[in-house]
Parts: C-alpha cells; structure tokens; sequence
C-alpha cells in the first residue's frame, strides 16, 4: 500500500488530486472545530457520553458532535438518505426505473438523495436542539448558555433556536458539498474520504486512553498489547473476508451473426462474502441503542433500583443479552440487505437472454435456484464474519473492564479498512492508465 503511495506521489496528476483531497480533509477538520453559538461544549460533551446511540454518533463525527460544533451531523444525514433512498428504490418503481437509467438516472437519484439529505439533516437538528434544550451537565449547568439567562425572553429563545438549527443544517449541507469536491477533483469517493477522516481523527484519544490506562496500572499493559495484537488481527481478517468472493462459472454459447462468431467465453459472476458492507452493523447498531436512548431522555440512566433502569441495564454494551441480541440482528438485516440488492430470478433470465449458461445446470428455474442457494450460503458466511467484527468490543468491554472506553468498533474498523482498500485499487488503476504503453509502442 505504501509503495502505491510512493508511485502516486511521482505523477504530478495524482499528486494534485492527493494534496487538493487533503486539503478538503483540512477544511473538514477545522470546521469540526468551529463551535456553535449558544452552547457549552463541556456540557454537551457530558451529556453525549451517558447515552450510547450519541456516543456512536460522536465516533462517526469525528468528535464533532460531543463539541457541538458546526459539523455536529457530520455525515449521518446522507448516510441516513442513502439507506433510504436505495430501499425506496426497490420498493417504488419510478426510482427503480431511475436507477436503471446509466448516468442521467444515477444523477438524479444523487440529486433526490442529496435533498433528503437535507430534510433528515434538519429534522436531527431540531431534535437535538430540544434534547440540548433539556440537558445539562453533571454539575447541573445547562447546555444551552443563552436560552438559560434569557428564559423570559421568548424571542431571544427563538432567536438562539433558529440560529442553532440553521448552524447544524449549514454545517450537513457543508459536508455534502465537500464531498461533490473530492468526487470531481480530488481521489476516491468524497463522502467515504470524509466519513474516513472523522474516523481517524479519535486515533490519538485512543492511544492517550492506552497510555493513561498504563500509567495508572501497570496490570493494564498487559490487556492493552492483547488489544493491540487482536486489533491488528482483526484488521487482516477483515482485508481478507473484504477481498473475498465466490465465482460462479458461466459458458457463453457460439452464435454466428453474419460473418462473424460470437460467444463461446469461459467466465464468472463473482459474488462478495461481505457484499452488505457495513449496512446491517448500522443498522443493528442503531435499534439496539434505541431502548437506551428513549430511557436516557425521560430521565432513567439505569442507576437506580426501577424495573426501567433494569430495562436500561440491559441493553447497556456489557449485558450478555446484548451481545446475542446484536449479532442475531445483524445476520438478520444481513440477509435482508442482501435480498434487496441480488435477484437470482433477474440474473438467471439475464443470462438466458445473453445465451449464458451454468456448466451442469439448465437456464431459467434450475440456473435460479441454484445462485440462490449460493447466495444464501455466501450471505451466512459473511453475516457471522460481520457478527464477530461487531460483537468484539462488547466481549473486550466485558472481559476487560477498563478498556470498555476505547472506540473501537466494527463499524468504524469496516470502514476504516474499506476506505483504504477503495483508495489503493483507485491509485492502482489511474497508475496503470497513465502509464499504459499502448498500441502505438
């Protein structure tokens, strides 16, 4: 991966779309910085830490949202658009059609993505306004300074809402518009470089958690080489299950057309262990955080003796329960994910049509029901690869108490490793274009 780097750097091309991206990156990172009027970013900073679906959220942000800055909804928003707009499209004809459109249609799925984007953006906004409204810190401080000295004041309460919301929606709308930059001059894909970037950014707070966690006990060093070794093992595991893929064989058959033979090629449908990606973790993750989440907001913590702290209990990331609940859910979403994106009826009349056929199997039901129970076999395997991934910070929280405060998720080390391995092939194959010899050589 470095000597691709090495090689990229050399061509002055790449090397304009390597610094032009981090240069984006830089922008991002100092936007994540840029505190929002009206709020106290210590209380904030507080009240994100007790509930565990804004701490996830904090981790995908970058931090940006335990500050309250700017760029608090970071990406979530498209995220959130994206998933919805791709079911949609298998369940409402019209983007279904749009979808299947090559680049017009494609456009104007991104456009229609970006605009709910926008809706989701302003909607989170405004609900984390009210739930910032309603805080305050563990010393009692509220969140919101200005509302709080001016509680007779109904405009200066509307004035500091409007402006808090409009910052936050801003700062969503900002995030997309880097990301179109990257897409046209810069390398890899703009969101993905962005969500990347938040991601990496926690890295030195986790290595001064390790380093503190050390220097209070030297037992903890101990649990913190285990961590890293098995951090690092995990890495590969997820490069490896990433690359990895089953290849159904297909022979075209010879037709003659005119003067000419066609047909007659030897090839493959390569079908991905992990083709769901990080989706079913998202959304897993997020239905189990939901429980905790509700609770925290009327009040329950899960510190007291109530059937509801019980409740909250748990659904906290060190219950037992909570690890068996989250890895059936996400096999689950794993296998739902996958129906929605292959269609084995689709791919079997495709290959009718184009006079293709499975060595050993007839083209139409038998060809179908075959790839379906390739497909249902490969989903399993890459379901319990994407229920290890996940279900390993809570065995590590539990095993290990004291390293129940390090961010290191699946989710997160998904992404982490996908990014990487999209940038490399990108670099690779503008490389291999530009110094392509070709035919006049």
């Amino acid at each position: 991966m470095f000597q691709v780097f090495r090689n990229a750097w050399v061509d002055i091309q790449l090397r304009k779309k390597i610094l032009y991206t981090l240069f984006i990156i830089i922008l991002f990172r100092l936007g994540s910085n840029i505190i929002v009027p009206f709020v106290d970013s210590a209380a904030v900073q507080s009240m994100v830490g007790g509930v565990s679906l804004l701490n996830y959220l904090d981790v995908m942000t970058g931090g940006s949202l335990s500050k309250g800055t700017l760029l608090a909804m970071s990406i979530t928003p498209y995220i959130n658009a994206s998933i919805i707009i791709q079911l949609l499209t298998v369940a409402i004809p019209p983007l279904e059609k749009l979808s299947k459109e090559g680049d017009v249609g494609r456009k104007k799925i991104n456009m229609i993505t970006k605009f709910t984007s926008l809706g989701i953006a302003l909607f989170q906004a405004i609900a984390f306004y009210f739930t910032l409204a309603g805080s305050a810190d563990e010393a009692g401080n509220p969140v919101l300074k200005y509302c709080a000295a001016n509680k007779s004041d109904d405009f200066s309460i509307l004035l500091s809402a409007i402006v808090i919301v409009a910052c936050f929606v801003a700062g969503a709308s900002l995030i997309i518009w880097l990301g179109d930059r990257i897409n046209e001059k810069g390398l890899g894909n703009g969101i993905s470089m962005i969500l990347f970037a938040g991601i990496i950014s926690n890295l030195p707070g986790v290595v001064d958690y390790f380093v503190k966690l050390c220097a209070s006990d030297m037992k903890n060093i101990i649990w913190v080489l285990v961590t890293i070794i098995i951090f690092l093992a995990l890495v590969w595991f997820v490069i490896l299950m990433t690359n990895a893929e089953r290849r159904i064989p297909v022979q075209y058959a010879k037709r003659v057309v005119g003067r000419k033979m066609y047909g007659g090629q030897s090839t493959h449908i390569p079908i991905k262990v992990a083709m769901a990606g990080v989706m079913p973790i998202i959304f897993a993750m997020s239905l189990m955080s939901l429980p905790q989440t509700i609770c925290y907001f009327f009040g329950i913590d899960g510190t007291g003796d109530s059937f509801w702290d019980g409740f909250v209990r748990l659904f906290s990331q060190t219950s037992p329960l909570y690890a068996v609940i989250y890895f059936l859910l996400i096999i689950a979403f794993n296998y739902f994910y996958v129906s929605i994106q292959y269609n084995p009826v689709e791919i079997a009349n495709n290959l009718k049509k184009n006079n293709g056929a499975i060595p050993g199997y007839r083209p139409g039901k038998p060809t179908s029901d075959f790839i379906h129970n390739s497909l249902n076999k490969i989903t399993l395997v890459g379901a319990i690869f994407l229920g290890i991934i996940a279900v390993f910070p809570v065995i590590l929280s539990m095993c290990a108490p004291a390293l129940s405060g390090v961010s290191l998720g699946g989710t997160t080390l998904l992404i982490v490793v996908s990014v990487c391995l999209e940038t490399v092939r990108s670099l690779e194959s503008q490389m291999m274009m530009r110094h392509h010899k070709g035919f006049l050589e």
